[in-house]
């Protein structure tokens, strides 16, 4: 970032709108605002104020009128001086007053620059960083909610505090293998093993929320598998809210991936209903059986529904899947015994991972929302999710292996030099994901990806 620059952007959507807002940040921000407005407001004070075209950074035509606001820096966003002209929201009136600024002395600001001022002047870490585009990108109320709690700085105090922890161990490690004449012999410390083993808990903790959190942000993926006829495609018709399958009493009906996008309570599904699991001499119909395969493997979640007339709750979901699959058991796998109005089995939760529905009736359905949002989510196990990105769930993956790697150190009393190595390796993997710690090309990868005007 060159200091020296004032960078400007429009930071209202494109578009016709009541309100647009032009904003400039950066040492010639104030200078700008004088040029174009005249007078400047009092700090964090709205003014009604002309705005005015520029030649030679003189005023030169009237463009609109509306609010001027200036907050100085250090007390901004970015950390410097900022201006925002708010004006009438017509596309033309906004470039007009764009062009002004840039007239006066500013520049176009790169996608996210005001942003990545902000986190280069300190006023947020890279974690409140990226929860700023994950808020704007909000598909459904909890993903904003747990973006939110990352801008406010949740997740990155949980990740500082695990890193004084691990900071503390080391502390004690090196100063053990920088004065050996003091005889302390951590390797047979049953306090820094301790030590480690709480950091790794913490460490999972964190981990299972944010691989929730990223299920909020990027979509779960949610596979309806099951024998021909079950009613698979009767439960996904049910969850979209309309006739997104054909629902016939001919057995394999659905050949191909169905797909659908949904809002489920919150969490935003793709919802995928699949061919019927059977043997078949048909070639389309065992294209369609492959798919489903391959669409089960790579699920979040996968439902397996099952017919109540002939299967019965109580059974272990292994088994079931084995006598109805040769493919490999999924990660995570639900089972839904439907027709419960022909079984006149109860509707309703059974356990964690079984929920006994009536499609047909619409009973049994909310205990079936439950189960998902339960197991998207974790939901009583783990805490709130937090809105995390692949690059964060990457950076704890290796936090949690080089941590792993110091205990299993410890334990074998290798060399403390390996021990205190591996967890400076979890120190920097964790330190990625504030910004304490990064690769050259990063900020660049993540602000390049933000909106310009943000």
């Amino acid at each position: 970032m060159d200091a020296t620059d004032t960078i400007t952007a429009i930071a209202t959507p494109p578009g016709h709108g009541g309100v647009g807002i032009v904003r400039v940040s950066g040492p010639r921000a104030t200078h700008i605002a004088s040029v174009i407005a005249g007078v400047l407001p009092n700090p964090r004070e709205a003014c009604f104020r002309r705005f005015y075209a520029t030649h030679d950074h003189a005023p030169d035509g009237l463009i609109d009128f509306g609010l001027l606001l200036f907050f100085p820096g250090p007390h901004s966003f970015t950390g410097e001086d900022v201006i925002e002209f708010q004006g009438h929201g017509g596309p033309v009136v906004m470039d007009r007053l764009l062009q002004a600024t840039v007239a006066a002395g500013a520049r176009l600001a790169r996608p996210g620059e005001f942003s990545e001022r902000a986190f280069l002047n300190n006023k947020i870490d890279l974690a409140q960083a990226e929860a700023i585009a994950d808020l704007i990108d909000s598909a459904t109320h909890e993903a904003a909610k747990s973006a939110l709690q990352s801008l406010s700085g949740e997740f990155s105090r949980e990740i500082l505090a695990l890193v004084e922890a691990i900071t503390q161990i080391r502390i004690y490690i090196e100063a053990a293998l920088d004065f050996p004449d003091e005889d302390v012999d951590f390797l047979a410390d049953e306090r820094v093993m301790a030590s480690l083993k709480e950091g790794m808990t913490r460490l999972e903790h964190i981990l299972q929320r944010a691989e929730s959190g990223r299920l909020l942000r990027e979509g779960a993926s949610v596979v309806i598998a099951g024998k021909p006829n079950a009613g698979k495609s009767s439960l996904l018709n049910y969850l979209t809210g309309h006739e997104a399958a054909i629902v016939t009493d001919i057995a394999g009906t659905t050949r191909d991936v169905l797909r659908e996008y949904i809002n489920l309570d919150g969490i935003p599904v793709h919802l995928l209903d699949t061919a019927g699991l059977r043997p078949s001499h048909d070639v389309v119909e065992r294209e369609g059986i492959r798919r489903a395969n391959e669409a089960i493997q790579q699920a979040d979640l996968v439902l397996l529904v099952l017919d109540s007339t002939e299967t019965t709750p109580g059974q272990d979901l292994a088994l079931l899947w084995s006598s109805i699959s040769t493919e490999p058991l999924p990660d995570r796998l639900c089972a839904v015994f439907n027709k419960a109005d022909l079984s006149g089995l109860a509707t309703g939760l059974q356990d964690s991972h079984t929920v006994v529905v009536s499609v047909q009736q619409q009973t049994g359905m909310d205990a079936l929302k439950q189960l998902v949002r339960e197991q998207l989510l974790g939901l009583g196990h783990s805490g709130d999710p937090i809105l995390a990105r692949r690059r964060h769930l990457d950076a704890l993956h290796r936090a949690r292996d080089s941590l792993q790697t110091a205990i299993d150190n410890l334990q074998q009393s290798l060399a403390g030099e390996l021990v205190a190595e591996d967890l400076k390796a979890c120190q920097d993997a964790l330190g990625e994901i504030t910004g304490t710690v990064y690769p050259d090309d990063l900020l660049g990868r993540i602000f390049s990806s933000f909106c310009i005007g943000k």
